[in-house]
């Protein structure tokens, strides 16, 4: 089995604190992605993530195709670092750490994701045809994103 990382950084000019309220909350997924990858919330989400907290949703990614999407908050260090795991979905595992670190000028935005796929030698070709790119692509858009909503820290 094929196991693959993602692992992104970026310094941005905003408090910790609002950067929390806005990484812990999954209401703002649909601005931070590209508009080919659409999500819709369909549990209850508090104001306050926490360890243990489950979040359903139902989205479409890959040639337009909905799917399920179950996460589990599997560790919550408010205002630092959380990380999420999906329960049931597209991937054989999925986990995504987000941490929130302070620096000079605002925070240091780490992404850490490890994830495998479904289906054997299939899904690794999916991987390299079609799948890689599109979780690429997803980071990308969620960087300009940022930098055009708070801008970043030079060092």
């Amino acid at each position: 089995m094929k196991i693959y990382r993602i692992h992104r950084q970026q310094r941005l000019a905003v408090g910790q604190a609002e950067a929390w309220a806005f990484f812990s909350s999954p209401n703002y997924l649909n601005s931070i992605t590209p508009d080919f990858f659409h999500v819709e919330i369909t549990s209850p989400v508090p104001d306050d993530i926490y360890a243990g907290l489950l979040i359903s949703y139902r989205m479409t990614a890959v040639f337009g195709l909905p799917m399920s999407w179950l996460s589990e908050v599997s560790q919550c260090d408010q205002p630092r670092r959380f990380v999420y795991q999906q329960r049931v979905g597209p991937f054989n595992f999925w986990s995504h750490e987000v941490a929130l670190n302070e620096i000079p000028g605002g925070v240091l935005l780490e992404d850490i994701v490890f994830y495998t796929m479904r289906w054997g030698w299939l899904g690794r070709l999916l991987h390299g045809l079609l799948i890689a790119e599109k979780l690429q692509r997803i980071f990308d858009t969620r960087r300009e994103y940022l930098q055009a909503k708070w801008g970043v820290v030079d060092i």
